[in-house]
């Protein structure tokens, strides 16, 4: 009778809660922003390839995708059990999990692993033919294995947050027995999800592994992106219900109450993204002298950004993602006192237009530039506010739109003299930040190297005391912003909103790149 009792309570309970029980089955519709170009994640650096293939694959351990905010302290196993490191800090070992089979149906071991970090490393026979995180791993020398179920990433130095970049979405496990050709027209994974097919600029189709290892996961039986360049288009599509979802974050803050007028049940969140407008400045003339890179962050009156392009949602922060979302971004009265955060605009473009006149320029005789930008509305409409504020101090900037598939390889050949990007940090560590975009050798996109810097960035990296790791990683965000290295517009809000019937989804705080192997969605239909 007590159980009986008991049970009756916990029933009333969840009721009251409003508790669901999960669904099986159904096919989760979302729109797409654009043609991903690659389907491949370790040779993208973009965002429109996680979102729909992270769900292929799974990594060594990932971040607790039930907690908002991804840290070092919510690290969960996946297809690793458990992992410790030597006393020195030198050794990091993996117990991987047994009995776990590939889509096609061979076995994964400690071996695939191996070959994964050999790629990165560009160690092996086989290559990636772009590798946009080889510098993730630099410190990793190699990885041994010992028998099928257990891996050792041996390092060159103590890494305590290295763990943290094999958790992001960016770092998936590859198999050993396809190749990195054969990853790019139909890939592998061990994940919840099954690549059906990508057929460019029209969808891309994935469907439910019914061996996966997690039992009941996943829960929808497929998952169907439609490519849909022209937001307006998506919205309507999405608005009229021929889709579930909108593309995650893809959505502005100005955006947000037509879609709500138009769907009034549709669910709705605005994120920060961990991702940042920011300009790039090639140092070739005059971008070499470091007063003319001062004047252009002088220039900017970021809280017109945050005004224009968020409502006042958006962020202003240096290198690390501010707070309270991010952890290691700068506090506020520490950025009002760096080149270009002051509150005084007028102030601060009459010092950058002093400069620009030592430096030649006036305006009689302004400096003309083309500004590459990527061809997304994002991108554009931060552009043209750029466009504007740079003609205060003798800047004359013609736009230069780039479709995706060739901006980055226009970065890389530092095609440009300015150009207006957007950062989009994988992991919220400076481990990842850092060394990625501003280490000497880098893709920095500017050639900026400073081995004061470099020594900063690994001396924070051996600290395994947060607070001390903290403060060392705020002087490199100081120094960074005095040379006026790659001078952030504003940290980007994202608004993503699905329709009611979505369940399951948790959208991250600190990096868009997480949480998006969708096995834990479920349709209430």
């Amino acid at each position: 009778m007590l159980r009986i009792l008991a049970l009756a309570s916990a029933i009333l309970f969840l009721l009251a809660s409003g508790a669901e029980a999960q669904k099986s089955g159904g096919t989760l519709r979302m729109t797409h922003r654009e043609d991903p170009g690659t389907i491949s994640i370790h040779e993208s650096g973009t965002f429109s390839v996680v979102v729909p293939f992270m769900g292929v694959f799974n990594n060594l351990v990932m971040f607790d995708p039930n907690k908002k905010q991804n840290s070092l302290a919510s690290i969960i196993p996946d297809l690793a059990t458990a992992w410790k490191w030597n006393d020195d800090g030198t050794k990091l070992t993996f117990t991987l999990r047994q009995g776990m089979t590939w889509h096609d149906g061979k076995p994964f071991t400690a071996k695939d692993v191996q070959c994964t970090w050999d790629l990165l490393g560009e160690r092996g026979k086989e290559r990636f033919r772009l590798n946009t995180r080889k510098g993730w791993y630099v410190n990793v020398e190699s990885v041994s294995i010992n028998g099928d179920y257990e891996a050792t990433f041996n390092l060159k130095r103590p890494q305590p947050a290295l763990i943290t970049l094999i958790a992001s979405g960016f770092t998936p496990v590859y198999p050993c027995h396809v190749s990195p050709a054969q990853m790019r027209q139909h890939p592998i994974g061990t994940g919840p999800f099954k690549f059906v097919e990508y057929v460019k600029n029209k969808w891309i189709k994935f469907v439910r592994n019914p061996s996966y290892w997690k039992p009941g996961r996943p829960y929808l039986d497929a998952i169907e992106y439609s490519i849909i360049p022209s937001r307006s288009t998506a919205i309507l599509a999405f608005v009229s219900g021929q889709y579930d979802m909108f593309f995650p974050y893809e959505l502005t803050v100005p955006l947000l109450a037509d879609v709500k007028k138009q769907l009034p049940q549709a669910v709705c969140e605005i994120t920060p993204q961990n991702v940042a407008a920011n300009i790039l400045m090639n140092p070739l003339p005059p971008f070499d002298n470091i007063e003319v890179r001062r004047a252009v962050a002088n220039a900017l009156d970021r809280k017109a950004f945050i005004e224009i392009m968020t409502h006042g949602k958006g962020a202003i922060g240096a290198a690390m993602l501010p707070g309270p979302e991010g952890r290691w971004g700068l506090p506020p009265e520490v950025l009002d006192e760096l080149p270009g955060y002051s509150s005084d605009v007028a102030g601060r473009r009459e010092k950058a237009r002093a400069a620009m006149k030592a430096a030649g320029f006036g305006p009689d005789k302004p400096l003309k530039v083309k500004l590459p930008s990527r061809n997304l509305p994002t991108y554009r409409d931060a552009s043209v506010i750029l466009i504007s504020q740079l003609k205060e101090i003798y800047i004359d900037a013609e736009l230069d739109m780039v479709e995706t598939a060739n901006w980055l390889a226009k970065l890389v050949r530092r095609d440009y003299q300015m150009a207006l990007s957007q950062v989009g940090n994988g992991v919220d560590d400076p481990d990842q930040n850092y060394p990625e975009n501003y280490a000497c050798g880098s893709r920095t996109y500017m050639d900026y190297c400073n081995k004061e810097i470099d020594a900063l960035i690994e001396k924070q990296s051996r600290e395994s005391d947060q607070q001390k790791r903290r403060l060392i990683a705020w002087e490199i965000d100081k120094k960074l912003t005095r040379d006026a290295v790659r001078p952030m517009l504003y940290y980007l809000p994202g608004v993503s909103c699905w329709r009611p019937e979505v369940k399951g989804l948790n959208i991250q705080i600190n990096s868009i790149y997480n949480n998006w192997r969708m096995e834990d969605i479920w349709l209430d239909k």
